[in-house]
């Protein structure tokens, strides 16, 4: 449950972020596609190259699959999401820091969508 409070919570923040909150009555459902659509695009134009289908073309041990995501997070005080994000900010090892490339709510954005296809499995859609 707290992992699906802190993934509601990241998606108000894109959104307040973005200004849709201020539109009337927008569907959460729809709030969420909308930045997990994002999140996508981020990781398709960024990612993909190194990370295909949760995969890690550098580190085979470092994939964004749900087990090696879970390995790794205790290296953090944080939830899970906040690691992804702290990851994706900072850089680490071979992979590059995006804190000069990407915004705080594009960081958010990716991370949350990681997250996302890490819980359902990468190769199911």
């Amino acid at each position: 449950m707290a992992r699906l409070s802190g993934l509601m919570l990241t998606l108000l923040l894109i959104v307040g972020a973005t200004g849709l909150l201020s539109a009337p009555a927008i569907a959460i459902d729809t709030i969420e596609s909308s930045a997990l659509e994002r999140g996508e695009q981020i990781f398709n134009s960024n990612c993909a190259a190194c990370h295909m289908g949760g995969g890690n073309v550098i580190r085979a041990n470092r994939t964004l699959k749900i087990s090696d995501l879970n390995d790794h997070v205790e290296a953090y005080s944080s939830s899970p999401l906040e690691a992804l994000e702290h990851e994706i900010e900072d850089g680490l090892n071979a992979m590059p820091s995006y804190a000069d490339k990407l915004s705080e709510e594009e960081i958010m954005a990716v991370a949350t969508y990681v997250e996302q296809r890490a819980e359902l499995g990468w190769s199911r859609r």
